[in-house]
Formats: structure tokens, sequence, C-alpha cells
């Protein structure tokens, strides 16, 4: 999965989410903590299109 694209199906989410508890500690402003603000955007769209909890 590249970065700063938009996560297409389950798989790349699920790929998502396992690169993103790799980095939890990321420091705000180094290319680390850049990527996981990529990923949890990444992250949050795919769930608001795909896993829309009932309201």
């Amino acid at each position: 999965m590249t970065i700063n694209t938009a996560i297409k199906n389950d798989q790349e989410y699920e790929a998502a989410l396992e690169a993103i508890e790799q980095i939890l500690e990321a420091v705000p402003g180094t290319p680390e903590g850049d990527k996981f603000d990529s990923l949890a955007k990444m992250i949050a769209e795919y769930d608001d299109i795909h896993h829309k909890l009932n309201e």
C-alpha cells in the first residue's frame, strides 16, 4: 500500500492497521509522525465509508 492514497479494500485496510500499530509512538513532525498522520487519515476515511456505526 502506498502512503497518501485512498485505501481501496479490506486487505489494504488491514495492512494500514498493522502499519499504524508499529508507529503508535511516532513523534509529530518527523517522517514517521507524518506517516502516522497519513495512515490515520486514510483509515478514518475508510471507516467512515465502510464501517459506519448505527447512530
